[in-house]
């Protein structure tokens, strides 16, 4: 494609990318994935040709379209773009993304702005499952200025508060996909679990870790990455993912007992980089484990107590907070999450 298309730069949370209304790239998913490839300039490990900043972090696409669904104002695609390998998966959601699809509809006319604040429900084609984002929009407008604060992103924004519901088993077709709350893979012992994202929770001293360790020296740790990897693989199949050699999921997260006096400490690999955060709900997905009795993270988190728990999860460059709202069973059954977003650019991209 020669032409330009629109196209919003965003961030969202602590992720950033490119916002395009679905109906502005091609149906066909070959041909729109070769675009996005060009656009992002994978693949290249500096990504010097393409919008792309070199980090899985910073090489994402939201594809947004009114819905047609009862109920929800809009659907909302993620894909991630690899950095170094030509490869575009839809294989999972991203909820640092997310937190643009809001703004980014009230921006391009696809939900009115109210006076005050504006909901906007969000259908998230990628595991079937909504959310609802809440914009400020003083005046009608969407404001982007505001005093919310998250760790990994610098400065303050107009705060996003995103809440999910029915997010257990969104990938993986169950929350806990084997059954099991502990299985025995590669020597160590994991936790599967999906709510919301497809993740393996593992105790960090187990595989020799720490936990507080800088995602850099974690990183250069060639044996550590080749066992995470070997895990990784052989988990895919047991959660229902299939052959994910050439997949984002399921997330590797290492868990340690918290430094600065939350729930429980993080190390994330997604999955052959380190996380300078936490993804969204692979920190829904964390926080669950916490609070189910018998799994990798109990013993470790800090859990709290009542209806309603607040848990902090703690990750290389600060916390964040989820909080889950528990049912008669004691089971997660709805989680929400605080976040923020800017526009960047809004203009067209060439591939």
């Amino acid at each position: 494609m020669t032409d330009g298309v629109r196209c919003m730069w965003m961030r969202g949370g602590t992720s950033k990318g490119g916002y395009f209304l679905a109906d502005d790239l091609p149906s066909d998913p070959a041909t729109r994935d070769a675009f996005l490839l060009r656009v992002m300039g994978s693949p290249d490990a500096r990504q010097i040709d393409g919008m792309g900043g070199a980090d899985p972090l910073t090489s994402k696409v939201a594809l947004i379209a009114k819905s047609r669904r009862e109920g929800v104002d809009v659907d909302y695609l993620f894909l991630q773009v690899f950095v170094d390998q030509p490869i575009v998966t839809d294989a999972q959601n991203c909820g640092n993304i997310l937190a643009g699809v809001g703004p980014f509809a009230i921006e391009r006319g696809l939900v009115r702005a109210q006076d005050g604040e504006t909901p906007v429900t969000i259908y998230m084609e990628n595991t079937g499952q909504v959310a609802v984002s809440r914009v400020a929009t003083p005046g009608g407008r969407v404001s982007y200025t505001g005093e919310a604060h998250i760790d990994g992103v610098p400065g303050s924004s107009a705060p996003v508060p995103i809440a999910f519901k029915d997010t257990a088993g969104s990938s993986c077709g169950a929350l806990l996909p084997t059954g099991n709350l502990v299985d025995r893979v590669g020597g160590i012992d994991v936790t599967m679990i999906d709510n919301g994202m497809p993740c393996v929770v593992m105790r960090a001293s187990d595989l020799g870790v720490v936990g507080d360790e800088l995602p850099e020296t974690l990183e250069a740790d060639t044996a550590l990455r080749e066992k995470l990897e070997s895990i990784r693989l052989a988990c895919g199949p047991l959660m229902n993912l299939g052959n994910v050699g050439e997949k984002s999921v399921p997330k590797m997260t290492m868990v340690s007992a918290a430094r600065n006096g939350g729930a429980v400490s993080t190390r994330t690999f997604i999955p052959h980089r380190c996380h300078k955060t936490i993804g969204v709900l692979g920190a829904v997905s964390v926080a669950t484990a916490c609070l189910m009795e018998g799994t990798t993270a109990f013993d470790l988190a800090q859990r709290g107590e009542g209806s309603t728990r607040s848990l902090s999860i703690e990750h290389p460059t600060g916390e964040m907070t989820v909080v889950a709202q528990l049912d008669a069973d004691g089971m997660v059954g709805e989680a929400a999450i605080l976040r923020t977003a800017r526009k960047l650019m809004d203009g067209e991209v060439f591939a």
